[in-house]
């Protein structure tokens, strides 16, 4: 039923631009120049509305159209990193938000003086995946750091990794009740503070694997183990695919390190201001519009890139 209604829309959307489409061609012929003013708003609006349809038609992949996990991970750099870390969070719920879409965090282990040291994000709508699938990998800041006493220069580093939200009946994932361990604590926010007096946050180990995924969101247990399950089928799938693939340096436990020479965006904010994407070379000078969230761009260099 969902892809169903997913394929209905799609369809009726399709209907309306082709309908908006006729009766422009219609009011172009009928040459009246008391209509040219409306009639070139409306081919503007169509232009813009036919370029994003022509972004769109480029998620088509399997999971493009579902909802995304969307996980930071600091790594070398020490606090900076782990600030750099907290940043990226800003910045993703930022753009999330400006395309409308939900977010809810769903993991978080803060940094020890600043920032974070890792974060899970759910992200819901219409194409998240197919969006952020372009943001995995390693993000690096050059900046100077407010954690140096000389206000030297600090290179930092930050894993992001992108997952779909395979659903609960995913026919590639079985995963037998056998092979979880479960373990269940109280949520605890920044300091180790206990956020809840009941335990409610759980942590799933499929032992065949030896993937770890914790849920800890100020909820109920039974909801913090529904999503725990959602991000292990991602983990599991992702890991059937790249086994499928052969592409061994991406497996959990095996992934990238979050250090020199493997990033594939840099951020540069000292000695000069630059956001460039490596693999497609897109740049811009606008550093502090792509840290609010400005990030389209970026994406849909790297879609046009790839296809």
């Amino acid at each position: 039923m969902k892809q169903y209604t997913n394929l209905k829309a799609q369809v009726e959307s399709w209907r309306s631009f082709s309908r908006r489409l006729h009766d422009a061609l219609e009011l172009a012929q009928l040459d009246d120049a008391s209509l040219r003013a409306e009639l070139e708003a409306e081919v503007t609006s169509l232009e813009a509305d036919l370029e994003k349809r022509s972004f769109i038609a480029m998620l088509s992949g399997k999971y493009d159209h579902d909802s995304a996990i969307l996980a930071i991970h600091a790594g070398a750099g020490g606090t900076d990193s782990q600030d750099w870390a907290g940043m990226l969070e800003r910045m993703y719920l930022r753009w999330a938000e400006s395309r409308g879409f939900q977010t809810e965090i769903l993991d978080i282990t803060q940094g020890e003086e600043a920032g974070i040291k890792s974060v899970t994000i759910a992200v819901d709508g219409d194409y998240a995946f197919g969006y952020l699938r372009s943001e995995k990998g390693v993000h690096r800041l050059v900046r100077l750091s407010p954690f140096d006493a000389a206000h030297r220069r600090h290179t930092s580093f930050a894993l992001i990794e992108i997952l779909p939200q395979v659903a609960m009946d995913e026919a590639e994932i079985n995963i037998e009740p056998g092979d979880i361990k479960v373990d269940v604590f109280r949520s605890s926010g920044a300091g180790g503070q206990n956020v809840q007096k009941n335990a409610t946050a759980i942590r799933l180990t499929h032992i065949p694997t030896g993937i770890v995924v914790t849920c800890q969101n100020e909820r109920s247990q039974s909801q913090n183990r529904e999503f725990a399950m959602r991000i292990l089928r991602a983990r599991l799938l992702e890991l059937k695919q790249a086994e499928r693939e052969e592409e061994r340096a991406v497996l959990r436990g095996e992934y990238t390190k979050a250090e020199w020479g493997s990033q594939i965006r840099s951020y540069v904010l000292h000695p000069y201001q630059m956001v460039k994407d490596h693999r497609t070379e897109h740049e811009t000078g606008n550093t502090q519009a792509v840290l609010d969230g400005e990030l389209d761009e970026f994406m849909e260099s790297y879609l046009r890139h790839s296809i």
